[in-house]
């Protein structure tokens, strides 16, 4: 987008007046509108994100009533122990209000990596949060497949209430065998997911170990099966017992890249891209798209290469998609024909 640029973009997201608001890792929000030759800081939380590696500012929600109450979402890392938070603050368009923040709900954090990040708002008005494995390598507390922990799962809370959240009574574990906040598990680093703003479906992209990257399709309960499985494969076996996991809709190998950024359904007025949902990996920057009808990928192709890190996509409110570029002067870039 013209000559902005940005320092190690998590996030890019345009609110319903048309404004952008980017995140940078270690901690700030800028905000602008196309055209502008600058952006102005919307919000600096640097002061108590601890970023680096995996850490810092992650995630970024508007809340849905985002146009006339100015409440927003974030989650993020801290230290002193480390955690992650998921906050809310409120603002006017242009400014948040730093002093207005309320955690609504904190995760400790037992190593540095594997902290997911993502945060979106589902069309039934929840909140869902990506919550990686922990860290390490390999899960070795065994998050994924721990009911009673709300590392590697994807969660979903009701924050109509900004100052606390509530359970969903239709979750999962609502009425117990488990965490009640547990909308699906079995995920590594569900660095991005994003919700089909046609159709609803929850498309996700969970980061591998050595191996796999996978693009999941996640329904309600849905065991995505780490870490029993990486990808389609036994995870450290020669065999493994899959039954009750939902296998990805598809892999790829490290031949191919290293970790995996889930994009959107694009949704824009590229008619060859129409309802194609496109993604990216992060080390080699190599873009896919792929069409999902009946069920089932019916096409799959690499569509692209971007030349640079890819650290999350955008998708604008006509349904365009948007890569962003995390190293150097990183820019935001629209994909087109």
């Amino acid at each position: 987008m013209g000559g902005l640029a940005f320092n190690q973009m998590t996030g890019a997201f345009q609110g319903p007046d048309g404004r952008w608001y980017v995140l940078e890792q270690a901690g700030r929000i800028l905000t602008f509108r196309e055209g502008d030759a600058s952006a102005s800081v919307f919000l600096d939380i640097r002061d108590h994100v601890i970023s680096g590696g995996e850490l810092g500012l992650l995630g970024f929600a508007f809340s849905p009533g985002f146009a006339q109450n100015g409440i927003f979402f974030l989650d993020y890392t801290r230290s002193g122990p480390l955690r992650t938070e998921i906050a809310s603050f409120t603002s006017n368009a242009a400014v948040a209000n730093k002093a207005s923040e309320i955690v609504v709900l904190e995760i400790a954090q037992p190593y540095e990596n594997h902290n997911g990040g993502q945060l979106a708002f589902g069309p039934d008005g929840y909140l869902y949060i990506g919550m990686g494995d922990g860290g390490s390598g390999g899960d070795p507390q065994r998050n994924g497949q721990n009911r009673n922990a709300l590392l590697g799962k994807l969660l979903r809370i009701d924050v109509s209430d900004r100052t606390r959240y509530a359970v969903p009574t239709d979750n999962p574990f609502a009425g117990g065998g488990g965490r009640g906040e547990i909308w699906a598990m079995g995920l590594r680093n569900p660095w991005r997911f994003s919700f089909d703003t046609d159709t609803g479906l929850l498309w996700l992209a969970d980061v591998g170990q050595d191996s796999w990257e996978e693009i999941d399709l996640v329904t309600r309960g849905a065991n995505l099966g780490w870490n029993v499985m990486e990808g389609m494969h036994c995870y450290n076996a020669s065999s493994c017992n899959t039954a009750g996991l939902t296998s990805p809709i598809v892999e790829y190998s490290h031949q191919f890249g290293c970790s995996v950024t889930g994009g959107f359904v694009d949704r824009g007025a590229i008619a060859e891209l129409r309802s194609v949902y496109l993604y990216a990996d992060f080390c080699s920057g190599r873009i896919w798209g792929l069409r999902y009808q009946g069920g089932r990928v019916v096409a799959q192709a690499q569509v692209g290469t971007a030349g640079f890190s890819v650290s999350s996509f955008a998708q604008d409110r006509a349904g365009e998609v948007y890569l962003l570029q995390y190293a150097g002067a990183g820019g935001i870039y629209k994909v087109t024909r």
